[in-house]
């Protein structure tokens, strides 16, 4: 993909900054942030921008859920890709799902309104979504076909904001939901895990046998480029690698590539307990998020990183050592 226009908006986070990267060499990016990027608000402590692709990077300020100057922005762009919502990673309150659920919807409101005020509105919107919109899954797994959702909190997020985008009117613009598994990269989810293993506590969360879905961040950017290369391509896609594995075997394997021999597991009991110290729900490591990508393969599309093993040591070789290990 090159010599396109590419707005991403809350593209200050990891996955907004693997995507700048990735298509910013070839291609002009403009991202809608509501602050201006720092260490504060770029959960990647590891890459920055490199330098062939500053030069084609601009940063416009947005709120997230009103027209501005921002939507100025869209006219004449190829691709919107919209990232921004709060962190899930947070104690469920009354305050902060509303927050979670505003976050979202108000993003994808704004986004339609400002395409249709466009005299030459962007061809392709790409929305983020989560595969944890499926149900707790330990026997089988899940699909865009045959996929089952309980009304949990998660499902309820996931529900409304992709019903939100199907529900804004942009005849001259492709929509495209990516239900995203756990992203794996230099940076982002693996940081908390790197802090496990340094402190010997990287062994299995719970019992170890809840399915673990996830995606290299290349091939995350990969299926973009592939749909958009394909205006066939509508409707809701996993974004998740074919080979799932469970949480006990991510920790070995996670073990294995970084050279730590040994890990202490976590029982449900001992994260119930901490969950409140550390702010965050148990049900973010506990789900069985058991999900295959059956869409975006029926497609032709293969995944560069279809294995969880391949995906971390290549991840790895871009990880200083000091940051998953003492010594």
């Amino acid at each position: 993909m090159k010599n396109k226009t590419i707005v991403i908006a809350g593209g200050t986070g990891f996955i907004g900054e693997a995507m700048t990267n990735y298509f910013g060499k070839d291609n002009s990016i403009i991202i809608l942030t509501r602050a201006a990027p720092s260490a504060a608000n770029n959960r990647n402590h590891f890459h920055t921008l490199s330098p062939e692709v500053i030069e084609n990077v601009r940063y416009i300020k947005w709120d997230g859920k009103t027209l501005g100057d921002w939507s100025e922005a869209l006219n004449g762009a190829d691709i919107i890709i919209n990232m921004a919502g709060k962190t899930v990673n947070c104690r469920y309150t009354t305050k902060n799902k509303k927050e979670i659920f505003d976050s979202r919807t108000n993003s994808v409101h704004a986004i339609g309104e400002a395409i249709r005020q466009c005299k030459n509105p962007p061809l392709l919107w790409i929305n983020a979504s989560s595969a944890t919109i499926y149900r707790h899954a330990a026997d089988h797994p899940q699909d865009e076909y045959t996929g089952e959702y309980h009304n949990d909190f998660s499902v309820q997020v996931c529900r409304k904001w992709e019903a939100a985008l199907y529900a804004e009117n942009t005849p001259a613009t492709r929509k495209v939901a990516l239900r995203m598994a756990i992203t794996l990269g230099a940076g982002g989810v693996l940081i908390p895990y790197f802090n496990l293993l340094k402190s010997g506590l990287g062994g299995r969360q719970g019992n170890g046998r809840q399915m673990y879905s996830w995606v290299h961040i290349t091939d995350t950017c990969r299926m973009i480029a592939w749909i958009e290369s394909h205006p066939e391509i509508t409707g809701t896609y996993n974004c998740c690698a074919p080979h799932p594995v469970t949480n006990e075997v991510f920790m070995s394997t996670l073990r294995k590539v970084t050279g730590h021999k040994f890990g202490l597991p976590a029982p449900a009991w001992l994260l119930k307990l901490g969950a409140p110290l550390i702010g965050t729900e148990t049900e973010l490591v506990l789900k069985s998020r058991w999900v295959i990508p059956t869409k975006i393969t029926a497609t032709g599309f293969r995944f560069s990183f279809p294995h969880l093993e391949e995906a971390l040591q290549d991840i790895i070789k871009s990880v200083p050592r000091k940051q998953y290990h003492l010594f």
